[in-house]
Parts: C-alpha cells; structure tokens; sequence
C-alpha cells in the first residue's frame, strides 16, 4: 500500500482479503481486519512527486448474463464513462429489479422497521439528514450515512476503510453487524430468506432475475441484486454538466466564478475533488489504475499532534499508523447542497461553514473534549493551507457547489420506492 504521510493518497493494485463481521455500513475502520496493510499492496504515493506508474488494472474478463434475462444497457451522461461490473455478477434488468425492492423492504432488518434506504433516502442523494446514522434498534452510529450517487464508480466504499472494496460484500455488514447495529440481522439468515420466500412478488422477480436456479432465493443473490441496483444510481445532469455542454445561462455569474475559484491553484480544491465524479476515489473500464485517496482535512487536532477523537479515527484505525491519523475518503461534491450536515460525522452544518473551514486552513474547536486548533496539525494534508477568501469569493463558491445538485436524479421513477405503487 503506498502512502505519504501528508498527501493522503493510497494506490492499491490488488484487493485485499476482506472481513464482513462486527462492522456498521460505513463500519468502525478496521473492525475484525488485520492491522497491517494487505499483502501484496503497492506503497507510497505522494500527490505532489508522483511514484512509478502502478500495474494497469486487468481488463475484466467479459461476462455472460443468464439465460433469459435481459443484459442491462447503461444510460449514462455525456462524459460519463461505463462503470466497472464484476464478472460473477453482470448486470441484467432483472437483477436490478429484484434489487430495487430488496433497497426498499424492511424485511430486511431483525424487527422489520428498517430498510436500506431508511439510511439512504433519494431525496438526499441517498445519504440522509442526520449528523450520525442511527440503525434499526436506535443506536447512534459513529458515522454519518454516505451519499450512494455514483458510488459505482467508487473503488473505496466507506468513509476511512481502504479494504472495503466490493458492494456485494459491503451489503452483508449493514444486514449482519454488530458494532454498531445497522439492519440488525445477525443469526436470522434463514429467517430472513424465510420471509422472502413468503412474499408472492419476490417469487417473480428471484425467478427472473436468477432463471434456472433451484431456488433463487438466497443470500448470495440478495446481495448481487441490491448492488446491481446500487450501481445504477448514476447522477449527472446538474444545472454545472448543462453549462458545461454549452448552455452558458445554465448557472449563475457567481457560479462560474465560483468554478475558477474551485480550479485555481488559491483553493486547491481540485486536487481532492477532480474529475467527473469530483472526487479522487475512482475507477471505471479503461481506466489505466485504480485511484483511493483519503485525507486529513485538520478538522481536529485535540492533542496539538494531529489526533483525532475516538473511534474516528480514519484510516488510522484500519493500520494502526500514525501518518493515517484522521484521514478519511474525500466524498463526490455532487449533490453536495442536499447532503448535509457534513463531514464523516456530521460536525459542519452547512456548506458556508465548510467555506469557512477550509479557509481557515483547518477548524478550531475552542471547547470541550476536543479541543483544538486544526490548522496546526502536523498530519492535516498539503493542501489545506489558508486561503484568504473575501467574502464575494466564499458566495461564489457555494454557488459553484450548489449548481451541482442534479434534481432529476434526486426524483427519478427509476429509483423510488416501487412498494408504493402496490
């Protein structure tokens, strides 16, 4: 695994083993998995002195849908590219049926009163609207609920755990852990599949989507069908991509201000918020290498060493290194404006004091236990360095980032709960 102790920039080049227990859905980093990195991990990227070009990803092996079902054709935003689909599980419009009922059924949770999208609600981009996720039994979560837009082409899937890598398996930890409890399955496996089995529509929908299957009711094809699902929540068309295809009214003057701000070398906000995707965690097919960042933004530093409060700790608490101390993945901006608070847990409210934040050059927390003042952490990344924005510069970039909310996706037939049409 490579690392530099400031930048924040971990190149990994082969997945590592990973472990589902005793985790939450962005679970506490590092819950029953090894401490050292993976074996077989590249090490040390800087994002100032680029290391050796790592291994170009393999090209995936090409995949065969099942017999009868209908191979899944992508509608994707100009300058989008095609997601990554792994090869045991292609993506078919059968599968993403199934998958989008399963997101919506709070038979998926040990007393029936949670779903997945209780967490990850469509108005919201799919986060939702708390500091800290609460799960199906009331308790609090260390973490806020990360928003699910676009989260097919994220090769890194929660806020600080570099080894969480595949959707399919994330899936199980929300159903099955217990530090924190999310959906609260643990030992109800065949209770679970149980109460599938009784409900006369997911007769239909296992069956097409899993055709000449015994019994197509299992947790292996729970699981696939809610990450195919998962993948197609692809946004896009924001009022930003319009301008940015030649419709110049499309966002404000204060906007497009706004957007050479976000570019310019002053706020340096790009380089950990690039791309189409607006973040540096990415991959899709024909991308060279895969790319997971994670960063230490100075939002604490209560012990004037660059510590952060337990158990948030970031990637730190996967590696049990130092140099990862309050790192954690730099989200996608899209939709930003409908995702507060924000965060890993939820501490700044709104995007001006976001502003306000990295203007500063790192947050001070004047009182309490965490007390602190950000922008003297030995460990915070690189670029976060004051800026001396004027007042008119922090409207304008506010303005940039609410111009990428993509309100078409925000109500999409295509991802709304389909138990209310019954």
């Amino acid at each position: 695994m490579m690392r530099s102790p400031r930048s924040g920039v971990i190149g990994l080049t082969a997945c590592a083993a990973l472990a589902i227990a005793g985790s939450a859905v962005f679970p506490p980093d590092g819950a029953g998995l090894s401490a050292q990195p993976p074996a077989g991990g590249a090490r040390a990227a800087s994002a100032t002195k680029p290391a050796a070009k790592p291994a170009a990803t393999p090209a995936a092996k090409p995949t065969v849908k099942p017999a009868g079902a209908v191979a899944y054709r992508w509608e994707l935003p100009a300058g989008f590219p095609e997601p990554v689909v792994p090869a045991d599980n292609p993506m078919t419009h059968e599968k993403v049926a199934l998958g989008r009922h399963l997101f919506y059924d709070t038979r998926l949770s040990g007393n029936g009163t949670f779903s997945c999208a209780s967490c990850h609600l469509q108005s919201r981009a799919f986060a939702d609207a708390l500091p800290r996720a609460v799960g199906s039994t009331g308790e609090v979560h260390p973490r806020g609920s990360m928003g699910l837009a676009n989260i097919a082409y994220s090769p890194a899937l929660t806020w600080a755990n570099p080894l969480m890598r595949s959707l399919e398996q994330q899936a199980l930890v929300p159903m099955f852990g217990e530090d924190p409890v999310e959906l609260g399955l643990s030992g109800q496996e065949q209770q679970l599949l149980a109460r599938v089995r009784e409900v006369p529509q997911y007769k239909a929908l296992f069956a097409a989507a899993y055709p000449g299957s015994g019994d197509p009711v299992s947790l292996d094809h729970i699981v696939k069908a809610i990450a195919s699902f998962q993948r197609t929540m692809i946004s896009g068309r924001s009022p930003y991509d319009a301008f940015k295809q030649g419709r110049s009214a499309a966002i404000s003057a204060s906007a497009r201000r706004g957007e050479e701000l976000f570019f310019s070398e002053k706020t340096e906000c790009f380089h950990c918020h690039g791309g189409f995707n607006f973040t540096g965690t990415v991959n899709y097919v024909g991308k060279g290498f895969v790319e997971i960042e994670f960063h230490n933004t100075a939002l604490y530093n209560i012990d004037g060493q660059g510590k952060y409060p337990a158990p948030n700790t970031g990637v730190e608490s996967v590696t049990h290194e130092e140099e990862d101390m309050g790192k954690f993945k730099a989200p996608s901006l899209r939709n930003i404006a409908v995702t507060a608070p924000y965060m890993h847990d939820g501490s700044i409210a709104t995007l001006e004091e976001v502003i306000e934040h990295y203007n500063a050059g790192g947050r001070t927390v004047k009182s309490g236990p965490n007390a602190g003042v950000g922008a003297e952490s030995p460990l915070k990344s690189e670029f976060i360095k004051p800026m001396d924005l004027t007042p008119q510069e922090k409207r304008d970039l506010v303005a940039f980032l609410r111009s990428l909310t993509d309100s078409t996706f925000l109500r999409d037939p295509r991802f709304t709960n389909p138990w209310r049409t019954r």
